[in-house]
């Protein structure tokens, strides 16, 4: 596995685990979810952002090394 490949593997890993921490969240309720819902859902677009970013760069990197 190349390292740009890894890079992708680990941002998408990680825009899924902060998904589902979110989905598991709002499923169980209660005090936690009421104080900690929107915060993580702002970490998800944040974390989302940065993978699209990491996304184009490497494409764009790719398509001038090649």
């Amino acid at each position: 596995m190349q390292f740009d490949q890894i890079i992708l593997v680990v941002a998408l890993c990680s825009v899924a685990g902060i998904l589902f921490w979110g989905v598991i969240t709002m499923a169980r309720g209660g005090a936690y979810n009421v104080k900690n819902s929107n915060r993580i859902m702002r970490y998800r677009i944040v974390f989302q952002a940065i993978a699209l970013l990491l996304i184009l760069g490497l494409m764009w990197y790719r398509r001038q090394a090649g």
